[in-house]
C-alpha cells in the first residue's frame, strides 16, 4: 500500500461560494490540491455578495495573518496589491502563458503595475434575464428584449397567477438590478460614463431619471414576502415555476442544473431587456497574499491548478459560467454557456464589456457602498424621488476619488 503524501503546505482559501452549486463547483479545486499533498483549509463566508468577507479578510490581512488566498474582485485586487499586500506571481504566469491564454481586460484585471497578483477562475455574465419556459407559454408570450415588453410580459403572468420575478431580501440584488437597468435603458456609453468616470452630467440628466423610474416600476412586480430569503430559494422559486422571471448573473444556472432543469430548455436564458450588445462581466479571482515561504509552494500549486485547463473546464460546468482561458472547449456546456462565450467575444471586439460594479469590478470598494447605500434606500423608500437619488448619487460622485 502506498503511503499517503506528506502535506508540502497549507492553502487556506477565503471565499463565499456556499451554494450548493457553488460547493460543488469548488469541491473541483480542493481535490486538485489536496492531489498535490497540500492541506486545505477552508475559510467560507455565507454573506452572498461578500460585504462580511472582505471584513474578515481586512481583520486577517492587517493583524499580520493573511489567507494563502482570498475570493476579491477587479478593483480591490488592486487595493490590496498597492497596499503592498499581494505576492508576485509572474514566474509561474510565464512559465504557464497566461497572457497568451487571456483576454487583455482580464490581464489587466489580474495584473498591478505590470505584475501578476491574482489568479481568474472563470466570466459570469451579469445582465441575464432568465425566464421560465413553462410560465412564458402559460401567458402565450415570447422573450422580452425591452423594458416595455418585459413590463408586457410581467403583467400577464400575474394575471394569471404567477410571480412575474423571483427576487430575495439580498440588497446587492437591488444594485445589481439597477446596474442592469441601466444598460438596457441608456446604453453601455452612458454606463461609462456614469459610473466608471463618475460624471455628473450623466448623473444628472434625463437619461438616469428614466433608468431610475424605470428601476423602482419592477418592483411591483417583485414577488410578496421576499424580504428574508436570499437570491438562492429567490432562484427556486423560478425552477419551480412560482415565479416567472429573474435577473440574475449566471451563476443562478449552477442552482438550475442542481436542480435537474436544463438551461435554454427548462429555463430560458436571454440577455437582460434592451442589453443584447453589452456584456457585463463578474470575474471571479483569487488573489494570492504573501505568506510564509514554507507555503509559498503550495500557493503556486493553487495558482497553477485554477488557470489549469481541465479545472477550468470542470469548474465552470458546476458554476454555470463560462471558462477564462480561451482555448477550452465549449462542446460539454450548455446553450446558455456557449451564447454567454460568443456574446463575451463579441463584446470585446465591440468595446463592450462593462466591468460590474454592483460585484466589485470597476469601482473602488467605498465608492461601490456608496451607490448601493443610495440605491438601497431609493428601492426601499417610497418617499425618495428619482430626482432625490439622483442628487445623491452626484454627491457620491463628487466625493469619490478621481478614476484611475
Amino acid at each position: 500500500m502506498l503511503a499517503a503524501p506528506c502535506h508540502a503546505g497549507e492553502v487556506e482559501v477565503l471565499h463565499f461560494w456556499t451554494s450548493g452549486g457553488e460547493a460543488g463547483a469548488l469541491a473541483q479545486l480542493k481535490t486538485s490540491i489536496r492531489s498535490k499533498g497540500h492541506a486545505w483549509k477552508d475559510f467560507a463566508v455565507a454573506d452572498g455578495g461578500g460585504g462580511l468577507a472582505m471584513t474578515l479578510l481586512s481583520s486577517r490581512v492587517m493583524s499580520g495573518n493573511p489567507p494563502t488566498a482570498a475570493q476579491i474582485k477587479g478593483a480591490s485586487i488592486q487595493e490590496w496589491a498597492n497596499a503592498g499586500k499581494l505576492a508576485n506571481i509572474d514566474a509561474l504566469a510565464r512559465a504557464e502563458q497566461w497572457d497568451a491564454l487571456l483576454p487583455k481586460i482580464v490581464i489587466d484585471t489580474m495584473k498591478f503595475n505590470g505584475h501578476y497578483v491574482a489568479a481568474p477562475l472563470n466570466v459570469h455574465r451579469v445582465n441575464w434575464l432568465w425566464v421560465n419556459a413553462a410560465a412564458l407559454k402559460k401567458v402565450n408570450a415570447k422573450l422580452p428584449t425591452t423594458w416595455e415588453e418585459f413590463f408586457t410580459v410581467a403583467a400577464a403572468m400575474r394575471k394569471v397567477g404567477i410571480a412575474p420575478l423571483a427576487y430575495s431580501g439580498q440588497s446587492w440584488l437591488d444594485l445589481g438590478t439597477f446596474e442592469t437597468v441601466v444598460i438596457g435603458i441608456a446604453g453601455a456609453d452612458f454606463y461609462r460614463r456614469a459610473f466608471m468616470q463618475r460624471d455628473p452630467a450623466a448623473l444628472d440628466s434625463a437619461q438616469m431619471e428614466q433608468v431610475l423610474l424605470t428601476f423602482k416600476r419592477i418592483k411591483q412586480y417583485t414577488e410578496p414576502h421576499n424580504k428574508n430569503r436570499d437570491w438562492v430559494a429567490a432562484t427556486a422559486s423560478l425552477i419551480k415555476g412560482d415565479a416567472g422571471m429573474q435577473l440574475m448573473g449566471d451563476w443562478a444556472k449552477s442552482e438550475i442544473t442542481a436542480a435537474g432543469k436544463v438551461p435554454g430548455v427548462d429555463i430560458l436564458c436571454t440577455a437582460a431587456p434592451g442589453s443584447s450588445g453589452a456584456f457585463t462581466f463578474d470575474i471571479d479571482s483569487l488573489a494570492l497574499f504573501k505568506v510564509s515561504a514554507a507555503n509559498q509552494a503550495a500557493q503556486q500549486d493553487l495558482a497553477k491548478a485554477v488557470m489549469g485547463k481541465d479545472f477550468q473546464q470542470a469548474f465552470n460546468l458546476a458554476k454555470g459560467s463560462i471558462p477564462v482561458r480561451q482555448d477550452v472547449k465549449m462542446d460539454r456546456f450548455d446553450e446558455c454557456a456557449r451564447q454567454s462565450s460568443k456574446d463575451f467575444a463579441a463584446s470585446a471586439k465591440r468595446g463592450t464589456l462593462l466591468p460590474s460594479f454592483t460585484h466589485g469590478m470597476g469601482l473602488p470598494y467605498a465608492t461601490t457602498l456608496a451607490i448601493w447605500d443610495v440605491i438601497r434606500q431609493y428601492w426601499n423608500q417610497d418617499s425618495m424621488s428619482a430626482k432625490e437619488a439622483m442628487r445623491r448619487l452626484a454627491k457620491v460622485a463628487a466625493q469619490a476619488p478621481a478614476p484611475r
